[in-house]
């Protein structure tokens, strides 16, 4: 599933969060200097201004890139090996026709838009099996499945149910906006939340809420109601799929054997999929043109964001995201974010496997640590730096989200978080990027936070190419502006702990410390 959240009940829940509307580029700024707890990436190139900086590639694993995007379209990686839409293979990679990348969710009969969860897939499998069978009557390996099958279906019919439920508030939500939107002749502003005349308290306490979030500038009236929309139509699709065999859709749409988990060449060169907002948001964090007077400036200054389409609107495929890591690897890519995640991994050994294939060849993977607001030393997230056989990987980075403020409410209230399990936290809160058909919009989620940090982990890799990506890792752990207060533990009201009992550095990951860093400039303690 990509990870990102539903701006508007984010903002409408968290009202206390923010305080002020931060300037559009507020991931790119600096706490000592901008007090502001962005990236330090402005001041960085300050510090290496005298420095020559080496194109990186930066691999996108995601939804699909718009590779036209006004603010996009001079980073987008070409495979220079490719000749476009000819139907030959010039590079004899096994991807026809892959100039920008590749497309691992589309085929001969059409694209995967929406699919079920992980746990849905596992489900679904389980019950064609064992409904078809006398359960009294199992015997050797079908008992011990059967006993894993009844576990699935408990916890399957749990999350249906905790995603109906979501999907009744959503709609409450868009009743209630259509009900302001009637009041006022169908205009819908912050006067009309003001002057609503409510039915209750608990639709006069929205209201008021609303019309806050509306006059501190935090979103307008028309983009809440848009994204009330979105977040309707993204539950009721996980309701509906979940419910349907998802690996027979897959196979007629794709046409991969779903159990062959060591396929690699399968897909096409649609890289933008049929929603690509998620994908292009990302990438505009990461290497939005910069100083073009359009849009926004993105992190890094020097990359080619290579688009490789892999995470559909549902949980992604194991077998995709081992290929993907792969095709980023054998073509260049130096560094790949990875902003989607779920909690169950069946072919996790194939994933282990892509992921050793990384580090072998010194690519640093950046991955989003989740949205449930989930203490991921307890739970983890998948795909994860745990190998199979104990080992961790060491090109591997574990991203939380991160507010502007500072104060005791600077981690995301649904940041995923973890002593031992999250690296750093980074810019993932209302941040303006980057969306297909030359627009820009406001997302939060640690699906944000993640590029923050796979754009200053691509600065450090275009300044310092001499570096292995354990050692970029270890540089970025090392520099984090820390903070001595308390935060709010995300998922509680009132419970703080101190920035190290929430992450592995305790810190907020910074660009510009990192270079002073490296160009020896930081004072001797």
């Amino acid at each position: 599933m990509k990870q990102n959240i539903l701006i508007a009940a984010l903002l409408i829940s968290t009202l206390s969060f923010a305080q002020k509307k931060k300037p559009d580029n507020w991931q790119t700024l600096d706490p000592t200097v901008d007090n502001v707890y962005g990236t330090g990436a402005e001041e960085a190139y300050k510090t290496l201004k005298d420095k020559k900086s080496k194109t990186v590639i930066v691999a996108v694993i995601d939804s699909g890139v718009d590779p036209n995007h006004e603010d996009l379209n001079d980073v987008i990686w070409t495979n220079p090996k490719e000749i476009a839409d000819n139907g030959i293979d010039e590079d004899h990679n096994g991807y026809i026709d892959d100039v920008h990348g590749w497309n691992f969710i589309g085929g001969k009969n059409g694209e995967i838009d929406h699919e079920a969860s992980e746990l849905a897939r596992i489900y679904q499998r389980g019950n064609r099996k064992f409904s078809k069978l006398d359960t009294t009557k199992l015997t050797g390996d079908d008992v011990k499945q059967f006993d894993e099958f009844k576990k699935t279906r408990t916890a399957f019919l749990k999350e249906q149910t905790e995603s109906e439920e979501q999907l009744k508030q959503i709609q409450y939500f868009l009743d209630f906006m259509e009900s302001v939107k009637k009041q006022n002749n169908g205009v819908l502003d912050k006067a009309a939340f003001k002057k609503y005349v409510a039915k209750d308290k608990k639709e006069k306490k929205l209201a008021k809420r609303i019309a806050a979030v509306i006059t501190l500038g935090l979103i307008k009236a028309e983009e809440l109601e848009t994204q009330i929309k979105e977040g309707l139509d993204q539950i009721s699709n996980s309701v509906k799929y979940n419910k349907m065999n998802a690996d027979s859709i897959r196979t007629y749409l794709v046409g991969d054997d779903i159990d062959n988990v060591n396929e690699r060449y399968y897909g096409n060169n649609h890289y933008q999929g049929p929603d690509a907002l998620h994908g292009t948001h990302v990438s505009g964090i990461i290497a939005a043109i910069r100083n073009n007077s359009k849009g926004i400036n993105g992190i890094a200054n020097d990359v080619k964001i290579m688009i490789v389409r892999a995470v559909p609107d549902g949980d992604e495929r194991d077998k995709d995201i081992a290929n993907g890591i792969r095709y980023a690897v054998d073509n260049g890519a130096t560094v790949i974010n990875m902003s989607f995640g779920k909690y169950y991994s069946p072919d996790k050994k194939a994933v282990d496997e892509a992921v050793k294939y990384a580090e072998s060849k010194d690519v640093l993977l950046v991955h989003a640590c989740g949205n449930e607001s989930k203490n991921n030393d307890v739970e983890i997230s998948f795909p994860s730096r745990h190998y199979l056989s104990g080992e961790m990987a060491t090109n591997w980075l574990s991203v939380g989200a991160s507010s502007a403020e500072s104060g005791k409410s600077m981690i995301a209230s649904f940041s995923n978080y973890g002593s031992k399990e999250v690296d750093f936290f980074a810019p993932g809160v209302d941040i303006y990027s980057t969306i297909p058909d030359n627009k820009y919009i406001s997302e939060s989620g640690t699906s944000m936070a993640s590029p923050s940090a796979a754009g200053t982990a691509a600065i450090i890799r275009e300044y310092f190419p001499e570096l292995k990506a354990s050692e970029v890792r270890n540089v970025l752990m090392k520099t984090v502006t820390p903070y001595s207060g308390k935060v709010i533990v995300p998922g509680t009201k009132k419970t703080k702990k101190k920035m190290n009992e929430i992450s592995i550095s305790g810190g907020f990951i910074n660009a510009n410390n990192a270079a002073m860093e490296l160009m020896g400039l930081n004072k001797k303690k």
